[in-house]
């Protein structure tokens, strides 16, 4: 395909996959489009024991990593212990997601301080230090893209890039966002309306890509990913006759034989309809659509405390959902009532688990079939 995605990355088909199964990653890659890896919540030595198993399986496949370093949260520039960082959390918040897995018949006893420690790894990650140790693991294998789901990547990451040869690309939710990327000197921008799973802003991806793309062209004419709610081919052709030059997808791969995903959430997927998501801030303390469960009902009762600022919510939520995920799998029904992962609006769209390969195929076939269908209204 002629599209200026291809030529960046080096890739047949301008089809980007997030996703945090390394498998997914090298499948996409293989099958022509590009498999990006999230590292967010990763050690550096566990992001190089991934990206060492996926350079021996891709085949020399272009791939990249995608990270999350955000523009503002709490201690944002402050070196905090984890003992000041825990105490940050009211007992109120850890009171209430107690009372939730009792309501479930759930014993949360073991989720104390020392378990929520353990999550502090995403919190570091999330942070200069900690964001650039995974940068300097991900720089050194040979990825194509590096990406930063959160903000304007950090001027390490733009400056690397381009001394290295390697495409930087952000994600955005809104028009004045994307201007900021585009001057701070990105090579794609990452265009995520709000259909999209996980952080999304409140503008939909038919709006926002066709607005991103007329307020960029006074700065430059960066190539655009559009995402949010994309899971089809047709959706990726209309989105690229709006402006954009490629797809970046994530949900779709959820439900693929490849991935990792929780059986029992996975399951819910296929059974869920376009309405069952919910945009909430109740897991990471900002925005993000995620499916509806028992869990985000909980956080949206009238007695439920306000969800706190990043990464402090994630404190709260993140070792109940680990606990209920493992439940669920073991057949717990108030767990699977409870069982959650973050998804887009397009998981109404998936009916079936298929292979990578063939959610790739049928991409390529259902954006050739929508070409075709536009070439036919114009007239002869």
């Amino acid at each position: 395909m002629r599209s200026p995605i291809c030529d960046l990355l080096d890739i047949e088909f301008p089809l980007v996959a997030f996703t945090h199964c390394r498998d997914v990653v090298v499948e996409v890659s293989k099958a022509g489009g590009c498999g990006v890896f999230g590292a967010a919540g990763l050690t550096p030595e566990k992001l190089e024991s991934e990206l060492q198993w996926i350079d021996a399986n891709i085949g020399g496949a272009p791939y990249g990593v995608d990270l999350l370093v955000p523009n503002s949260m709490v201690g944002k520039g402050q070196q905090l212990s984890a003992e000041e960082i825990l105490a940050m959390v009211p007992e109120q918040h850890k009171r209430f997601a107690a009372q939730i897995l009792a309501e479930h018949e759930i014993d949360s006893g073991d989720i104390d301080d020392g378990v929520r420690q353990g999550g502090l790894r995403f919190n570091e990650n999330i942070r200069p230090k900690g964001a650039q140790e995974l940068m300097d693991v991900a720089f050194s294998h040979p990825i194509k893209l590096i990406a930063n789901a959160l903000g304007v990547p950090p001027q390490y990451m733009l400056d690397e890039g381009k001394r290295r040869g390697i495409v930087v690309a952000a994600l955005v939710g809104a028009k004045q966002h994307a201007v900021k990327q585009v001057q701070a000197g990105v090579d794609i921008l990452v265009v995520s309306g709000t259909e999209g799973g996980g952080h999304c802003g409140n503008v939909s991806t038919l709006v926002l890509v066709p607005e991103v793309h007329q307020a960029i062209q006074p700065y430059g004419d960066v190539p655009i990913l559009a995402a949010g709610g994309i899971v089809t081919g047709r959706q990726m052709a209309a989105c690229m006759s709006m402006g954009a030059a490629g797809a970046w997808t994530a949900s779709v791969w959820l439900t693929t034989a490849e991935a990792e995903t929780n059986p029992v959430v996975k399951e819910k997927m296929l059974a869920a309809s376009s309405s069952d998501t919910v945009r909430s801030k109740s897991r990471t303390g900002k925005h993000s659509r995620q499916l509806q469960s028992s869990w985000t009902d909980a956080w949206e009762r009238e007695d439920s405390p306000e969800p706190l600022p990043m990464p402090l919510q994630g404190l709260v939520s993140e070792p109940a959902l680990a606990k209920v995920g493992k439940l669920a799998e073991g057949g717990h029904e108030g767990a699977k009532r409870l069982a959650t992962y973050w998804v887009g609006q397009g998981v109404g769209l998936l009916e079936s688990s298929q292979s990578v390969r063939s959610v790739v195929q049928e991409f390529r076939e259902d954006y050739l079939n929508a070409c075709e269908r536009l070439s036919a209204t114009l007239a002869d």
